[in-house]
């Protein structure tokens, strides 16, 4: 790098009040998803972060995510309920012991385990609307 060069910091970069709302929405979606791990919300368990006010009030803007035109993007839905959970002050003191995160952790394993059994139903046939002859 030549001593005339700016260093350029992201914000530098995003200018473009588009690129920047993407790079904001993408990091938001990323932490929000993050939160579908057990082991994750233990570690900002462990390290105090969820005692800190200024996150809880992160975590309560967060809930925008739980709207129809943002919840279509989340991967994981047990984020949205980790989110949820997250708004308690109780669930985030309770989330610091290893026990509440392997129950949470056996929860959120035996939902995936068992959410696909049901029945399968036979795409073979079309239904026709009353009225129509083939």
């Amino acid at each position: 790098m030549m001593a005339s060069d700016p260093v350029q910091s992201p914000q530098v970069m995003t200018e473009d009040p588009r690129a920047a709302n993407r790079e904001k929405f993408e990091l938001e979606l990323e932490f929000v998803q993050s939160l579908a791990n057990p082991y994750y919300l233990h570690s900002l368990a462990q390290q105090n972060i969820l005692d800190q006010p200024a996150f809880v009030n992160y975590l309560e803007y967060l809930l925008y995510w739980k709207e129809k035109d943002y919840a279509r993007f989340i991967h994981y839905p047990h984020a949205l309920h980790h989110l949820d959970l997250l708004q308690h002050a109780q669930f985030r003191s309770e989330i610091k012991k290893d026990e509440w995160r392997e129950y949470l952790n056996q929860k959120q394993y035996d939902h995936w385990r068992t959410w696909r059994d049901y029945p399968r139903i036979s795409t073979s046939v079309t239904p026709q609307e009353p009225g129509m002859q083939s």
